[in-house]
Formats: structure tokens, sequence, C-alpha cells
């Protein structure tokens, strides 16, 4: 069954119940690894953040649409599981706390859906300090480190000034050695393929190349230092 027919079947069930309670079904039936499962809760946690500034509008949609890629015979699908979660009366926080539940011993998956709602956030130029409130409260409810949550937003919002080890999630005045075992690891972890592995859909690779090239730069910096 492809991960369309099986968003019909949420949003049929969604308007039974709530799209809430539809992940707490995912997380009881531990779907992690399922792409739909993925895919509808990031649609639903992204349309909760579009919320948070106002109301949900077509460009913001557009902006979600230029990274999570869909068909247009589909449109109208991802458009109602957004509508559904604009309706469902619980907040950001109860939907980010279904997802760590679904995703509880997924840590990885947590931190590719983190830099999903980094991505929406940062859409328009702008990091509304609601949205910047929402990410820093689901990146503590996933459970992510300072130095991983540091890493996403500098892949949307710029490598800091200050330090490239916290994107690095290192301490400095590493060895050569100990900074490339370091970097390879992180290497293994967010390379593409790593995520398509994790049941991150195809269309979101993107999202990997964004944070290598952010790991790649922090990297160069720290070498060119610890020479």
């Amino acid at each position: 069954m492809s991960w369309w027919r099986k968003l019909q079947e949420v949003i049929d069930e969604a308007r039974k119940r709530t799209l809430g309670a539809v992940l707490d079904a995912f997380a009881a039936q531990k779907a992690r690894g399922d792409e739909a499962a993925f895919s509808i809760a990031l649609i639903a946690l992204s349309a909760k953040m579009a919320k948070a500034d106002g109301v949900v509008t077509d460009d913001e949609i557009a902006a979600f649409r230029s990274f999570f890629s869909y068909p247009d015979s589909e449109a109208d699908k991802v458009r109602m599981i957004y509508s559904l979660a604009q309706q469902d009366v619980a907040g950001f926080e109860s939907y980010i706390t279904k997802v760590a539940k679904l995703y509880e011993d997924a840590p990885r998956v947590l931190e590719d859906v983190l830099d999903c709602l980094l991505y929406v956030a940062s859409a328009d130029g702008v990091e509304h300090p609601r949205e910047r409130d929402l990410l820093e409260s689901a990146a503590a409810a996933f459970g992510v480190s300072p130095a991983a949550y540091r890493r996403l937003r500098a892949v949307h919002l710029g490598l800091d000034s200050d330090d490239p080890y916290i994107i690095l999630g290192v301490e400095p005045g590493l060895t050569m050695q100990a900074l490339k075992t370091a970097y390879h690891a992180l290497v293994r972890a967010h390379h593409p393929d790593a995520l398509m592995a994790r049941g991150v859909p195809a269309s979101l690779v993107k999202i990997g190349e964004a944070r290598m090239a952010a790991i790649n730069a922090a990297y160069e910096r720290a070498l060119a230092e610890a020479r």
C-alpha cells in the first residue's frame, strides 16, 4: 500500500476522531519505521507551527511543499491534514508529546522531525519569537541535545560566529584524529542514506544534504583552528 493511500485512511479516521488520536494509534502500533507515520506527523506539526503566528495561509503551505514534495493529485490530502490539525483543539505542545511517544526509541528520527520544523519556521526568512519558543519546546520534548539543536539551527539560520565545536558536538582542544573521528560519526548519522534507512521519505533527503553542509562547514573551521 502506498503511503498516499494510507494518508486517505488517516483522513477518514481523523474525521471520526481527531488527528491527535490517530498519532496516538501510530504510537500504540509502534509504527516508527512507517513512512506514512513520519509524513503525517510532520504535516500535522508543520500545520501547528504555521499557525503559531496567525492563520495558516496558502503561502505557508507552499513553503512546506518546497521541501516536502508531493504530486498535484495528492495536494488536497495534504491540505486536509493541515485542516484537521488546525481544527483539533489540542495545541502544538500536545502534538509534540504524541510524536515524541511515537519515536521514543528512535531519537535520530526526532532530530529529523525537528529539522523539518526549523525549515517551516524559517521559510519566510524570519524566526518569530513564538515559533522559536515552540521549537525549543519540541527540542526539549524530543530529548535533542543543545549541541544537536544548535547544529540543526545552523542549517537554516547560519553557522554561529563563535564556535564550530558546538555544531560538531565536541569540546575544543581535541587532537586532529579525535576531531576526525567525531566528524565521521556525524557523517554516518546524518548522511541522506541514513535518513532514508530511518523511514524518512525520499522527498526529504535534502534536509540531510543541508545538514551535512553545516557539519562540513563547522569541521573545516575546526580543522583550520586545530592546525
